[in-house]
């Protein structure tokens, strides 16, 4: 028995300044800011909507910028008790976590623990919304969330094979697809195994990478519902000076019109639209690509 995951609800961020990912979120990526709505107690956090959740990033105040966490979503409290009797049998430790912070991240119910590498991970049920409606302040019109979820995350994961396996036998991922890279056109450079992995209709809603992130992470994607939309972040990105780390591309295996860059906490932000989605899982062919995408996406651009 697994972890019946729902979607990825949620993402944390750690910066030293968080009003730097308040400025980046309305102006470049497009998001609501609600952090004076949702801030309990004259707390410092900066909460960014995308949807008629209350929201989808919080940034946490700290002393480096660096990915924090992921929330995981379940259905419901019998999907949240069976995630636990799952933690348990597997021996993994878990804290449940404080009336606080369950507030503050506004679920019903919440628990903390970290995977085999220490990345940081939630898993809750039951978002509380008032479902106020998503007024993009760059004119969006709309993200891919839904149950698709907040888009999807690319972790570190330098003890593969362990890592790979937690992922799969307690939180219930499937593979998607993998490939095998090197940053070198030298042969006697060690391959590094990525895996990409499912949870639900999204191609992949989580990535693993054999290899070390400083940051806490390779990068997270965000989905529009346009190629359009894809351009116009593209001109917001190069007028706000923010750093372009990935060209303009269609990834082979999610089909991901899109590009990446830098943000305020040290890793990429990809930027995309018209993302593959699998009806069902039990009808696809899992496959290695030899190639990252169909066309562009150089990432060339990022280094020096």
């Amino acid at each position: 028995m697994s972890i019946k995951i729902h979607s990825l609800g949620y993402i944390g961020v750690e910066c030293t300044d968080p009003t730097r990912w308040a400025d980046y979120g309305t102006r470049v990526l497009g998001m609501m800011d609600v952090s004076d709505t949702l801030n309990i107690e004259g707390g410092e956090q900066v909460y960014l909507k995308m949807d008629d959740r209350p929201y989808r990033i919080v940034v946490e105040k700290s002393d480096e910028d660096r990915y924090g966490f992921s929330g995981w979503e379940v259905a419901g409290p019998e999907a949240f008790n069976d995630a636990l009797r799952v933690l348990e049998d597997s021996g993994v430790d878990f804290e449940r976590c404080s009336p606080e912070l369950i507030a503050t991240r506004r679920v019903q119910d919440l628990v903390r623990f970290a995977d085999p590498e220490g990345n940081q991970h939630e898993i809750y049920w039951g978002p509380v919304s008032d479902f106020a409606q998503f007024a993009s302040p760059v004119g969006i019109k709309k993200f891919i969330t839904g149950e698709q979820g907040f888009g999807h995350v690319v972790m570190p994961a330098p003890t593969f094979d362990k890592t790979v396996a937690f992922y799969k036998d307690v939180m219930g991922f499937g593979l998607s697809d993998l490939m095998k890279v090197r940053f070198t056109e030298d042969p006697n450079e060690p391959e590094k195994r990525l895996y990409f992995m499912h949870c639900n209709e999204r191609h992949h809603s989580l990535a693993l990478f054999e290899s070390p992130m400083p940051s806490g992470c390779v990068h997270v994607m965000v989905e529009v519902d346009s190629v359009d939309e894809v351009g116009r972040a593209m001109d917001r990105m190069k007028a706000a000076g923010v750093q372009l780390t990935g060209t303009l591309g269609r990834h082979a295996n999610d089909h991901m019109v899109s590009f990446y860059m830098a943000t305020p906490s040290g890793f990429m932000l990809e930027y995309g639209a018209e993302g593959r989605t699998i009806e069902d899982w039990d009808n696809y062919s899992a496959f290695q690509s030899t190639v990252n995408s169909f066309w562009g996406h150089d990432f060339s651009v990022g280094q020096g």
